[in-house]
């Protein structure tokens, strides 16, 4: 029998890992008690597991981002260093979801543990409504921002949305929607498509993402576009009708997702980076179960340049 993957970080959600140009690899997460950033480096994914963790930023008391700090990922882009995270005002459900916007921090120094973090404020995607899970990439020159939201007038919790960036913490035009719920593996529980990340590889560009309730529901879809395409236009994007990652029920490891990719030790390989759960009997609200862990696993690749996902218990 194959080896099953074990947590390499214990209790720690929506997990990201980016591996710098200084060698070192950083790593954030949402932490169980949702109230602060937290921060740590290491010079191996191995290495993150016992790294010292350090807090850069702390939820204030009241206000509209004092609660419910979720999906912090930390990006290097044009030469300083941001978090983008989302929070809440309260913990209140109104319409029935959260009260979620996005915002960023940045620090100018060269190791972000490091230096003073200053708060940019809320990124403004034109629509005023709960929003989550910010990630950034860079294609052919632009800054791209990529995240869930939802639209009042589509079924489900959260969209997928893409939009040019005119600096690291404004867009520089209209949200493009490349993404909704509609297969069945989407909607189980909530309709949700969140948790974006983005892989450039083999001629094409890869967009990851989460769908269905964070249980053992939770599994990955994937998009795809050629890095030749204006990837403003949602008709120059495939989506997979199927899950590419999903709840392994033999082994005991349940609701992968929340994804991020990171470059392996080789400075080739791809590392598969998310949370998952190993047991499903949650007591009470699923939100305040601190038992999403960090796992890591490589990624491979068909003979068609397509990632394989494989299995979320297994190397």
């Amino acid at each position: 029998m194959a080896d099953v993957l074990t947590p390499l970080i214990e209790q720690r959600a929506d997990p990201h890992i980016y591996r710098h140009s200084d060698g070192y690899y950083y790593f954030t997460a949402s932490v169980p008690q949702y109230d602060r950033i937290e921060l740590r480096r290491a010079d191996s994914i191995a290495g993150l597991a016992d790294a010292q963790t350090v807090d850069v930023w702390h939820k204030p008391d009241t206000g509209p981002y004092s609660e419910l700090v979720w999906a912090p990922e930390l990006h290097f882009n044009q030469g300083a260093w941001y978090v983008y995270f989302a929070a809440a005002p309260s913990r209140e459900i109104k319409h029935k979801l959260f009260q979620h916007r996005m915002y960023a921090i940045r620090n100018a120094s060269a190791n972000p543990l490091e230096g003073e973090w200053e708060f940019m404020g809320q990124i403004d995607t034109g629509i005023d409504t709960f929003c989550l899970d910010a990630t950034t990439f860079e294609h052919d020159g632009v800054l791209y921002y990529l995240w869930a939201q939802k639209d009042v007038a589509i079924e489900g919790n959260s969209n997928l949305y893409i939009a040019p960036m005119a600096t690291p913490w404004q867009l520089a035009g209209p949200p493009v929607m490349l993404s909704k719920p509609e297969f069945d593996w989407e909607i189980r529980g909530f309709w949700v498509n969140e948790g974006p990340s983005v892989l450039k590889r083999n001629g094409k560009i890869f967009i990851s993402y989460s769908a269905s309730a964070t249980d053992e529901n939770y599994a990955m879809g994937l998009l795809w576009a050629d890095d030749t395409a204006d990837l403003l236009d949602p008709a120059e994007w495939t989506k997979s009708p199927a899950p590419v990652f999903a709840t392994c029920y033999e082994h005991g490891i349940y609701g992968p997702g929340h994804n991020s990719f990171t470059t392996a030790a080789d400075g080739d390989g791809v590392l598969l980076v998310y949370h998952a759960r190993t047991y499903t009997e949650i007591v009470g609200d699923p939100l305040w179960n601190p038992d999403r862990h960090t796992f890591v696993k490589p990624l491979r690749w068909d003979a068609q340049g397509m990632p394989v996902f494989g299995r979320s218990s297994t190397l």
